[in-house]
């Protein structure tokens, strides 16, 4: 016995003929996946940001006291760097800033540096004590201590020195960064 569902099948299929298949489409075209994020990455810079708030070192730096830091650099790019024979690409002045202010202009100048390629900057923070401003409890000149702890907890950083004085001396710092990785 046939069943009314049979029937009206082939009576369909005569209905409207022999058919033939399409093509198969291409799937629809899917959201690229978001690039990987630097998860411990992000943590470390956070735990540094925390460690460089709530940290008091012992031996602050005084206004006349240059800013030095070797980390992996050759002995020739030391000596050039200690010389101001390097120039600086980018510059950032933080004359007139406050502590938090400073800490984010120097956290984003340097991020930024790094995305743009750059492997030598120079970052102005003034000797303090000008007016009485920019001088901590200690007498010690709070942007230039701030720009010293950072730089020292920054991976892309592979040296900083005080520049001769003709260049800023030691209100100001010259900053060796390291390349931008390739992905």
């Amino acid at each position: 016995m046939i069943g009314a569902d049979d029937d009206d099948a082939a009576l369909f299929r005569r209905a409207i003929g022999p058919v033939r298949r399409l093509p198969e489409r291409p799937a629809p075209p899917v959201a690229p996946r978001p690039r990987p994020r630097a998860r411990m990455g992000e943590i470390d810079e956070a735990e540094a940001r925390a460690e460089l708030r709530h940290t008091l070192h012992s031996q602050l730096l005084e206004a006349e006291d240059p800013l030095a830091w070797r980390g992996e650099v050759s002995q020739m790019a030391w000596q050039r760097l200690r010389r101001g024979e390097m120039s600086a690409q980018e510059e950032l002045d933080l004359h007139g800033a406050d502590v938090h202010t400073a800490e984010a202009l120097v956290r984003a100048f340097l991020a930024d540096a790094q995305r743009h390629g750059l492997g030598c900057v120079r970052i102005i923070h003034g000797k303090g004590g000008r007016d009485g401003g920019d001088i901590g409890r200690s007498g010690a000149p709070v942007l230039k201590n701030l720009v010293d702890r950072m730089l020292r907890q920054r991976t892309t950083v592979l040296a900083f020195h005080s520049p001769p004085a003709a260049q800023g001396g030691s209100g100001a710092v010259v900053v060796l960064l390291a390349p931008p990785k390739r992905r």
